[in-house]
């Protein structure tokens, strides 16, 4: 029986993190992993879609200077550019295990499962430690239909050797709206199949509006209020069928209709913890039992969005519980980004919220891309929308255009910090540029309302 201080069960940024932390305090660290090595975002999330996203994101670069819509003209060999991606993010996991053996940190590779409060069972081996830390984060869920063994997931992809020329994403989340704004910018066709009546819930509606006209622009087909029925294969790839009797010839269909928490076999029973359909559900300590399991990252059952950035911030703070810090966890406003063509993001106060109190909030929006098109390339039509509260400040915004995830996070300190008009007067930013303008533009709506005089 090896015994440690801390064990993580999983190795992705809910809880490598921490691992790293904890070992440089001293305390002796194993992480275990059943599958890669830095797990799902650097694998075969996040790392590996920024890296697919370069040719798009050229491809709307030069056409925002022209000033003409988002097409595809550019000879952008998928090929080589998977040859690329493959080349930069298949040595993550050596790279990653051969860092924490460096550290000093334990990886054992396999499923380790909870015995009890302090023991893991990994194949044949039993580790004991002190503190445990789950971060399994999430799988993706796989759709009950006639035919759903011909569905991919993000991850297979992802690791596509070749572009089919048309792909169906079932799912108008945001796995499809990123998907299919690259595969569009790459010259293939694209068909989405949404059961609800909008897109990408959880971004400002008008905006998302926008981003799906512009997708249709592009030549995709968007079916809202519509479920995929069955997939059937064809002579030349699969027919999907829906509900209402429409049927999509295409040569590739993605189940991109949510994902869901990694805890099977995790033996959580054994030590007292409890799950829902959302994932293990935790105290305000991000404990699982009370006691010395905690839980980071995507598997947890919180209303927090689900991130990598989310993920990292837990992971920092179990660190800081397992050495001695005792405050519940407070979390900061979170911005979400949306990386389609054009970006949207997201944060803290919405639209939406406002709608259903509107005595408290006020919005405005400023359409920047038009008052400062010379900064923003001839993208005249991004804008953002800031909702104020009651005092001015700035409490949330939703952002419309290429430069949305600079410019959320330089809104993140404003709204975390709850900086005023006069905090930002003081500051000087670098100009011509996104920050400069949008800063800008908020001061005035940010002045305190003058005094009544008598």
């Amino acid at each position: 029986m090896s015994q440690y201080d801390v064990a993580f069960i999983g190795s992705g940024h809910a809880n490598w993190h921490a691992a790293v932390t904890l070992k440089q305090a001293g305390k002796s660290v194993v992480i275990i992993e059943k599958d890669l090595v830095a797990g799902t975002c650097a694998n075969y999330g996040c790392d590996a879609k920024i890296l697919l996203d370069g040719p798009s994101e050229l491809i709307a670069k030069l056409h925002q200077y022209a000033n003409v819509g988002v097409q595809s003209t550019m000879n952008v060999n998928w090929d080589q550019f998977m040859a690329y991606k493959h080349q930069v993010i298949d040595p993550l996991p050596d790279q990653m295990t051969a860092l924490f053996t460096k550290l000093g940190i334990d990886v054992i590779n396999g499923r380790g499962i909870l015995m009890g409060n302090h023991l893991i069972q990994v194949g044949k081996e039993i580790i004991k430690a002190d503190n445990i830390v789950i971060g399994t984060g999430q799988k993706p869920k796989r759709l009950a239909i006639v035919g759903n063994e011909f569905l991919h997931d993000s991850r297979e992809f992802l690791s596509l050797p070749k572009l089919p020329s048309h792909l169906t994403f079932i799912g108008a989340g945001i796995i499809s709206l990123e998907f299919a704004s690259l595969v569009l910018a790459l010259g293939s066709q694209v068909t989405i199949i949404e059961h609800g009546d909008r897109a990408a819930r959880g971004f400002n509606a008008a905006h998302v509006d926008k981003l799906v006209a512009h997708l249709e622009e592009a030549g995709a087909t968007c079916y809202f209020n519509e479920s995929a029925l069955s997939v059937d294969v064809t002579t030349d790839g699969y027919r999907v069928t829906t509900a209402s009797g429409k049927s999509i010839d295409t040569q590739y269909v993605i189940d991109a209709t949510g994902r869901e928490a990694n805890i099977t076999r995790l033996g959580l029973e054994n030590a007292g913890i409890y799950s829902s359909a959302r994932g293990i559900e935790v105290d305000d300590h991000l404990r699982a039992n009370g006691d010395n399991i905690y839980a980071s990252g995507d598997v947890l059952d919180k209303d927090e969005p689900k991130l990598t950035p989310t993920a990292i911030f837990e992971s920092n703070y179990i660190a800081g519980q397992i050495l001695g810090n005792s405050d519940p966890i407070a979390y900061p406003a979170i911005p979400s980004v949306l990386f389609t063509l054009p970006r949207l993001a997201q944060i803290g106060v919405t639209t939406e919220d406002v709608a259903v109190d509107p005595d408290s909030y006020h919005v405005q929006t400023i359409p920047y891309g038009k008052l400062f098109a010379f900064a923003y390339q001839n993208e005249t039509d991004a804008e953002l929308t800031a909702v104020f509260n009651n005092a001015n400040q700035l409490v949330g915004a939703s952002v419309y255009g290429m430069d949305a995830p600079d410019i959320v996070n330089v809104l993140a300190l404003i709204i975390d910090q709850r900086l005023s008009a006069l905090d930002l007067s003081k500051m000087i930013f670098a100009f011509p540029t996104a920050t400069q303008g949008i800063i800008d533009a908020l001061l005035p709506a940010m002045m305190p309302a003058p005094v009544a005089t008598v």
